[in-house]
């Protein structure tokens, strides 16, 4: 398992809070979503954060701002996507976490949504970043708005390309 990237240590925390601001590196990016189609834009992405404690809880506010390469929903070329995502969680000590044991798996309910734990010793944001990344993703991502999509490559006429005679008629003029 590879080191974490973004881990903070609680014990630097207090009530007043303290400020981060961590690039958000296209390696990382390229690993997170490796068993995706996503990759990483053409700079590196920066992850502002103010965090506080109180109690063992630490509060967790920011930004997440990135550029990520996806297919096009029209072309399937690439598309540079800029993302821009508000972060909130609550991360809360194992075992505080809505009563879990560790290594208890638990159905995330609404209440525990934007809760996450931590070890105790260091809070891990990576799992929280790489979801905030995936959450900002447009539902139809576009390379450009006059993107005209797939255009078929013309059959009729090129050479060495035989078409079924059976669907001949499908590529004659339409005579009305």
């Amino acid at each position: 398992m590879p080191s974490p990237e973004f881990s903070v240590s609680v014990h630097d925390l207090d009530a007043s809070g303290k400020a981060f601001r961590l690039p958000i590196r296209a390696a990382w990016i390229r690993g997170a979503l490796e068993d995706t189609e996503i990759g990483p834009g053409l700079q590196d992405g920066e992850l502002d954060l103010r965090l506080s404690k109180s109690g063992a809880d630490v509060i967790v506010r920011g930004t997440l701002r990135a550029h990520l390469t996806v297919p096009c929903a029209r072309c399937l070329g690439p598309a540079q996507v800029p993302i821009k995502e508000e972060l909130s969680a609550l991360a809360l000590p194992i075992g505080k976490a809505r009563g879990e044991k560790r290594g208890e798996d638990r159905d995330i309910g609404r209440e525990t949504a934007d809760t996450i734990a931590y070890d105790g010793d260091s809070l891990v944001l990576d799992d929280l970043v790489r979801d905030e990344l995936l959450l900002g993703l447009p539902m139809i991502p576009l390379c450009s708005e006059a993107c005209p999509g797939i255009r078929p490559q013309a059959s009729r006429g090129a050479p060495g390309v035989d078409i079924d005679a059976r669907l001949g008629a499908l590529t004659s003029p339409k005579k009305t």
